[in-house]
């Protein structure tokens, strides 16, 4: 038997969904460094931060040495994101995150690929609903790898109004299940708040994420409520600490 300890806990999982343009990819790039970007909407180049580029399809993962934050794979088609999952897999990375932008994405590519004449009949729904389900929780169960367990996996999604509700954006049976996979499934959306001091001035643009159930939005939480109901200009390592508390460096070495 092996007692874990506080910063062995130290990991979340996370899902948001926002209509365009909200904020999602800046959200998720809030992830500890050094992280690894799955980019599948070619959206990483205006993202701040330094960043390299790898293809896990003919190179190993680059080593970390400080000088950058970010290193970002181009989602072209599903084997390029199943090899760069058989990295992280082996431990054998240098990186702390891990960011699918945008699942939504990634279900259309492997849908392409399934069916090359964009025609689905049922067996093959039947196999894009398990490739998916198997794909989202071996990212997710990265927080917890033997040899390299990573402190962040998020997962972007768009949004779509189903059923009087907006639910993150996927096909099948899958927009059902997908928000039982993961930690937190978080709705980004921007607030507008006026200046109080300066009635005059412009208001401000706000992001915020609603982070428990509700009618309207599909959202929710396992983390016993420390997040709050509404996070105000969300971030990723933000939210961990939060959860978990302030890392304990000494504790890791």
């Amino acid at each position: 038997m092996k007692l874990l300890t506080p910063s062995e806990h130290r990991a979340l999982s996370i899902l948001v969904h926002a209509d365009t343009k909200v904020g999602k990819s800046t959200f998720a790039n809030t992830a500890p460094a050094p992280k690894l970007l799955l980019d599948a909407e070619a959206a990483a180049r205006f993202l701040p931060g330094e960043k390299v580029l790898w293809d896990p399809m003919t190179e190993e993962p680059p080593q970390y040495d400080g000088t950058w934050e970010t290193c970002v794979v181009n989602i072209r088609d599903y084997s390029v994101l199943l090899k760069a999952y058989e990295w992280l897999n082996s431990g054998q990375h240098p990186f702390n995150s891990v960011i699918i932008d945008s699942i939504s994405e990634v279900q259309t590519k492997v849908k392409e690929q399934l069916s090359s004449e964009g025609r689905m009949d049922q067996r093959l729904w039947g196999d894009l609903l398990n490739s998916m389900e198997r794909l989202i929780r071996q990212f997710r169960d990265l927080t917890e790898h033997p040899i390299k367990p990573l402190q962040a996996v998020v997962l972007t999604a768009m949004t779509q109004l189903r059923d009087g509700k907006y639910r993150p954006y996927v096909q099948g049976q899958l927009q059902v299940k997908m928000p039982y996979f993961l930690d937190v499934i978080g709705y980004l959306y921007v607030d507008t708040v006026e200046n109080a001091d300066d009635p005059t001035q412009l208001p401000e643009k706000i992001r915020r994420m609603l982070v428990v159930p509700h009618v309207e939005f599909e959202a929710g939480e396992r983390v016993q409520g420390k997040l709050g109901d509404v996070i105000t200009e969300p971030n990723v390592q933000t939210m961990i600490d939060t959860v978990f508390g302030p890392e304990n460096t000494e504790e890791r070495k």
